[in-house]
């Protein structure tokens, strides 16, 4: 099967495109800088300028599915006006040109994967939150529900549509999890703001599968949330990771020092919680291979297998 990936250089994208390939899968990785990769077994980079289907769009003829993950890194600069208006646009752009190619091809996907996150519930504090649960407030919570609705108009062309609501995604060699670690290999770990809040989080392993699962699984349609079932607050975090690594995670970071350093970003990404729910996942018989924090944790310091995949 032919699988065509928008955002495939990214964290998930990657994971995603190895999973696919060792299987025997072919991957096709639109990037900005296709010709800048080496060449890869399995593996087709396609030029993509993020906002047309110029150069690309035939390659939708016959492939399985589409899955859009394009969009820049949330956390790679300070929420100015214009990164937050980039940030949108790298989503709502990319979706639009998804829906050009996916309108024109005469043989489209059976099915497109739609990237979202659960920071489109935006702050829930402690009540469990299934994917019935409404849109949030705040700028994260905006522009998960705006990434979303960038391709709802798979729907009306007869193409089966899975939305992804994920979590902080959790493995070796990237994504949020070198950032966390930081401060608790100097000694300075430990929770931010009160530590009530909920933190979501998913393996990456287990996200990779369930993206899979999902893309193959004719009954899914509408959002998921991928979510560990294990989902902790702010001061379990602080506590998972310091057994993991051997250090203290007593020195808490005050909610006053992030508002005042980081200002909405801070709020947003660190003081906001949500407690996912994985219901629709685990309906359709998904089984998460880590569950609980601590395992993954210990299976990705020791670099054991799923840990990067």
């Amino acid at each position: 099967m032919r699988v065509v990936i928008a955002g495939g250089t990214g964290f998930i994208g990657r994971a995603l495109v190895r999973s696919l390939t060792r299987d025997g899968h072919e991957a096709v990785v639109l990037s900005r800088a296709a010709s800048g990769h080496r060449p890869q077994p399995g593996v087709l980079f396609a030029p993509f300028d993020g906002r047309t289907a110029t150069g690309w769009g035939h390659l939708l003829e016959g492939a399985g599915a589409l899955v859009n993950l394009a969009g820049e890194n949330i956390a790679s600069g300070y929420w100015t006006r214009a990164r937050k208006g980039r940030l949108r646009d790298s989503r709502l752009f990319a979706g639009q040109a998804l829906m050009e190619a996916l309108s024109r091809a005469a043989a489209p996907p059976a099915v497109l994967v739609q990237g979202s996150a659960t920071g489109y519930y935006g702050d829930r504090g402690a009540l469990p939150t299934d994917e019935s649960a409404p849109c949030g407030q705040g700028f994260l919570a905006g522009l998960a529900r705006d990434w979303e609705a960038s391709t709802a108009g798979a729907e009306a062309l007869g193409i089966r549509r899975v939305v992804v609501r994920t979590a902080v995604v959790l493995g070796a060699g990237g994504g949020a999890l070198p950032r966390m670690f930081a401060p608790y290999r100097f000694f300075l770990g430990g929770p931010l703001g009160n530590g009530r809040q909920y933190f979501p989080w998913i393996e990456l392993h287990d996200e990779v599968a369930a993206i899979r699962f999902l893309m193959g699984h004719p009954d899914a349609s509408g959002p998921f949330n991928l979510a560990a079932p294990g989902a902790v607050s702010q001061d379990e975090l602080a506590a998972a990771i310091g057994r993991a690594l051997g250090r203290p995670s007593l020195l808490r970071l005050p909610a006053s020092v992030l508002n005042l350093v980081l200002g909405e970003m801070g709020r947003e990404l660190f003081l906001y919680g949500v407690r996912a729910v994985p219901a629709k996942l685990s309906a359709l018989g998904f089984v998460f291979r880590r569950p609980s924090l601590e395992a993954a944790l210990t299976t990705i310091l020791a670099g054991g297998e799923g840990s990067r995949d």
